[in-house]
């Protein structure tokens, strides 16, 4: 029997065509009978690899860098509070889901975990003898960072905080001596803010802990590159005028906030004040005098009628038997200290000075001195002073309840009133009235449900599901309807062939020849040939050697 042979590459041309080589792999009856079953695992292993993917939920890191104590530890612990826990063998970080990555750090936090967390002062226990001076002094920094750092975090709004500390070399020339700054980068947590006095906290902190480093040498920034610090005078008094008129409009919402809420509940009714504060610091200074005045001190002299002066004259003695003539008596008054100041309110007491009648005087000089009466007064008017006063009042008409009659509102309007204290001489105005909210505006509304963390994972699986089902119809169900259709009709074939006692026909070495077409059928030198030939066909095509088959018993029964 004559045995159709492969013919052999030639030595050389391995790889000269590969596409030629690829494509006669795949012309091969053993591997054309194979292909469908290939093709329908790939495409399982595709949607297995597809599945895994996609419900497998995302990582996030938890921890990384940690000893192996503390990695058994923490993945023990998460175990145990039903937190799945994965090790990361690339990265050496020990990885939690997404959507539990806080809760795991709450329950780490209140266990104590990881124990063996690197301390900023531990750098300083590693470093080895010999160690240079500008090496201690950078290790010394470094620590002083992690320790500022480890400090910071322990604020409730600050997740994750870095430090950077300039401080330069100390010199013994006072005009080269720099001062210490520093710069702190802040990861809050998600929603929170810090407020200024938060900020003015961390700014004393790291300011306190290097020796020489002042207030304003230090930056911080948040994550998003927004300045939280502000130097100062840098626009302190715009914002504390800012901030104390929003202080004020924030304690009257309170106030009408606690006086709504049990009358028409929470949700219903929304509030807005504007006050117009007096922001202008004034100071002022007033001085009065008393027109009148008080006799100070006088000086001068009078003459008498005969042309003689009140001082004593004449010849002593010669009047020594004549009785004196009659006089006025005087009590004389306190004559003031030169130099010393009245006390405030007294009126200054004037220069004794003789009482003479005026019958007895023809002229006099005198020189009087009086003091004025002088009062000062300082006023200064601080800042905060109520001009005007606007609340405006939107209540909540219920859906399905009675609208408020314009006596509820009016009641509701004087409520209001006494709540702020408004006044109408002022100028102050209210105004509450009563509408319909719209849809999606209750304040108690909660967020929506494609934001919620469950959403993303039901999208995860709900993919997943969706693409192994395609690959499954689109792609396992007609590659088995085709092996199932292929292994029938070779059955069938076989069947049929058995009956006429026809085998598959084989080379001499039990491999099977190459594929025979229909037209060397007949191209046999021999029967054997022939044979070969019909055997080799009927291997190839078992349908259509059946259907010869069927014709050639149908017309033999003819």
């Amino acid at each position: 029997m004559a045995t159709q042979l492969t013919p052999m590459p030639i030595e050389g041309e391995g790889f000269a065509n590969p596409v030629k080589q690829l494509g006669g792999l795949l012309g091969q009856p053993a591997v054309k009978r194979s292909l469908p079953m290939i093709l329908m695992v790939g495409l399982i292993a595709s949607a297995a690899l597809a599945w895994f993917m996609l419900s497998t939920p995302t990582q996030k890191t938890l921890f990384s860098g940690l000893p192996d104590s503390d990695k058994a530890a923490v993945i023990n612990a998460l175990k145990t509070g039903g937190i799945t826990g994965r090790l990361d063998e690339a990265t050496d970080a020990v990885t939690v889901n997404e959507g539990d990555y806080s809760k795991a750090r709450m329950l780490l936090a209140a266990q104590g975990l990881p124990k063996s967390a690197p301390a900023g002062y531990a750098i300083l226990d590693n470093m080895p003898m010999g160690t240079s001076r500008a090496v201690e002094g950078e290790r010394l920094r470094q620590a002083r960072e992690t320790e500022l750092a480890r400090s910071i975090e322990d604020i409730d709004a600050v997740a994750e905080a870095r430090v950077h500390l300039a401080v330069p070399e100390n010199t013994v020339f006072v005009r080269d001596n720099a001062a210490p700054s520093a710069s702190v980068v802040l990861k809050l947590q998600g929603g929170r803010s810090l407020s200024d006095a938060q900020v003015g906290s961390i700014v004393n902190l790291v300011a306190s802990s290097v020796p020489g480093m002042k207030p304003e040498n230090v930056t911080i920034v948040d994550q998003a590159g927004a300045l939280l610090s502000k130097p100062d005078g840098a626009g302190s008094a715009n914002d504390a005028r800012v901030r104390f008129q929003t202080q004020v409009e924030q304690k009257y919402r309170d106030q009408l906030t606690t006086l709504l809420t049990p009358l028409v509940g929470a949700g219903n009714f929304t509030a807005q004040v504007s006050a117009d504060v007096n922001l202008d610091d004034v100071s002022s200074t007033r001085e009065s005098y008393d027109k009148s005045g008080s006799l100070r001190a006088e000086q001068g002299a009078w003459t008498g009628k005969d042309g003689t002066t009140g001082a004593p004259g004449g010849i002593p003695g010669a009047l020594s038997n004549i009785p004196p003539g009659p006089t006025t008596v005087t009590q004389p008054n306190a004559q003031p200290t030169p130099g010393a100041t009245p006390a405030p309110g007294a009126t200054p007491t004037p220069a004794a000075t003789p009482t003479v009648p005026d019958t007895a005087k023809t002229q006099d000089s005198y020189a009087r001195a009086y003091d004025l009466g002088r009062e000062v007064s300082v006023t200064r008017n601080a800042p905060g002073g109520l001009k005007r006063l606007s609340v405006a009042v939107v209540l909540r008409d219920v859906d399905g309840s009675k609208p408020r009659t314009p006596a509820e509102i009016q009641q509701l309007t004087q409520l209001v009133t006494s709540a702020v204290g408004a006044d109408t001489t002022r100028g102050d105005q209210v105004t509450v009235i009563s509408r319909r909210f719209a849809a999606g505006t209750s304040a108690d509304a909660g967020p929506k449900f494609y934001e919620s963390s469950w959403f993303s994972m039901v999208v995860r699986n709900v993919t997943a599901v969706v693409i192994a089902l395609l690959v499954l119809i689109l792609g396992v169900r007609p590659l088995s309807k085709v092996l199932l259709k292929k292994r029938d009709e070779a059955a069938r074939g076989g069947r049929d062939l058995a009956a006429l006692g026809i085998g598959a026909p084989m080379g001499s070495a039990g491999a099977i020849s190459a594929p025979v077409r229909l037209d060397a059928l007949e191209s046999g030198n021999n029967l054997d040939d022939r044979l070969g030939n019909v055997r080799g066909f009927t291997r190839d095509n078992p349908a259509r050697a059946a259907l010869a088959v069927r014709d050639m018993i149908k017309a033999d029964a003819r």
